[in-house]
């Protein structure tokens, strides 16, 4: 499985919690994150990313917590709608992948053995999907697995 090493600055986001079940519903709060953005003027040159933050192999699959999220500016004032954060920056392996669900699973299942075949140990951080601009255009995401240096 080919890979790129990027260095992710920290990244101050807007985003959507859902917690349950991770499947379908996930898209479902990218989508509301996307409308917001959308309406915010900030999605044309956005930085999106979904990021599932628990195993669900070791939380119960009603407590997988999921986060839809948009990178924003330093300055930019959230309202309501959305929470705020931070993404800390590190070292990822960036693995380019097709946008539909067989292709993420299956990606997710290989990203270990790459892992461990290429000499890398997963830092204490979640994988996450990247999305770069509207996506309409491009069939693609990033899987960004963070290691440790």
């Amino acid at each position: 499985m080919k890979f790129k090493v990027e260095t992710f600055p920290n990244y101050r986001i807007a985003y959507i919690r859902r917690v349950g079940q991770y499947g379908p519903a996930n898209i479902e709060v990218m989508e509301k994150v996307k409308k917001w953005a959308k309406e915010k003027n900030l999605l044309e040159s956005a930085i999106l990313f979904a990021i599932p933050q628990d195993n669900p192999e070791s939380t119960l699959p009603d407590n997988c917590r999921f986060d839809a999220c948009i990178v924003i500016p330093n300055d930019y004032q959230v309202d309501d709608l959305v929470l705020e954060g931070e993404l800390s920056g590190g070292k990822y392996l960036i693995y380019e992948v097709k946008h539909t669900p067989d292709d993420i699973q299956k990606a997710y299942s290989d990203v270990f053995q790459s892992l461990q075949h290429n000499g890398y140990k997963i830092d204490n951080k979640p994988i996450m999907e990247k999305y770069i601009g509207d996506m309409i255009s491009n069939p693609y995401c990033e899987i960004c697995v963070p290691v440790k240096p």
